[in-house]
């Protein structure tokens, strides 16, 4: 490992640590009730003792999120493919796509919950609408953004208009699109959190919600702790990839 990448994770982790040491010092410090807020280590026995369940709700989130993502991946790529190099679709579907997306998803929920029913599919279109809007966005501006200059030399070269999007357009639009990837990928955990809070069975926001009816507020800590430790998961993933897919276009 570089120094850079040890930096990078050596850095957070020593953050993180001291804000958890500081933490469990201020509760008893201020005597603060575990009801409004439990130290670090009340949170963590109750994570070693409810393991199992919290476990299985991990599960279905991460399965729920990972299906809407996916979703809005493809999706978005071809959205906005479609939007960068037209520019009639641009004029077409671009103001729509700004005017559903200024729409609070959490208010799309309920509608999704008399159409689909309580279960997973509201959690998984949910999850797919936060993470779809970034995602055609970006790939929509790295492709749009192409400089003429470049496009008409390639022209006079004798490319044609689909070399031209194979071989710069998409390559160019490559960082923008791994980076929307890592925002992505935490609004969608945000969407099926979200939908699982209001009407689902099973998942962390289910748990979560379960936890506030009966004021266990180490159980519903745990539960933010298993979000924010597989959203930091997911985005290392994506930043790993984006590193060794598009080196090229960062500097040292």
């Amino acid at each position: 490992m570089s120094r850079a990448a040890a930096r990078r994770v050596i850095l957070p982790v020593v953050v993180f640590v001291g804000l958890l040491i500081v933490w469990e010092a201020a509760v008893p410090l201020f005597s603060i009730q575990q009801i409004v807020l439990p130290p670090p280590s009340g949170v963590a026995v109750t994570l070693v003792d409810t393991a199992g369940p919290i476990l299985f709700h991990a599960r279905q989130t991460l399965m729920t999120t990972l299906i809407g993502f996916g979703a809005a991946v493809v999706l978005g790529l071809l959205l906005g493919f479609a939007i960068g190099a037209s520019a009639t679709v641009n004029d077409a579907v671009y103001p729509l796509l700004v005017g559903f997306n200024s729409i609070p998803k959490a208010a799309v929920v309920p509608l999704l919950v008399m159409w689909f029913g309580i279960g997973s599919v509201p959690a998984v279109l949910t999850a797919f609408l936060l993470a779809f809007f970034p995602i055609a966005v970006n790939v929509a501006v790295g492709l749009a953004t192409l400089e003429p200059e470049l496009s008409d030399v390639l022209r006079v070269l004798g490319a044609s208009r689909w070399q031209i999007f194979r071989k710069v357009g998409v390559p160019r639009t490559m960082p923008l699109f791994f980076a929307s990837l890592k925002v992505a990928i935490s609004s969608a955990f945000v969407g099926s959190v979200i939908s699982e809070t209001v009407a689902s069975n099973a998942g962390i926001g289910y748990l979560m919600a379960v936890a506030a009816s009966d004021f266990n507020t180490r159980l519903a800590f745990a539960g933010l702790f298993v979000l924010a430790a597989l959203g930091v998961l997911l985005y290392g993933l994506f930043a790993a990839v984006e590193r060794r897919m598009t080196s090229w276009a960062y500097s040292d």
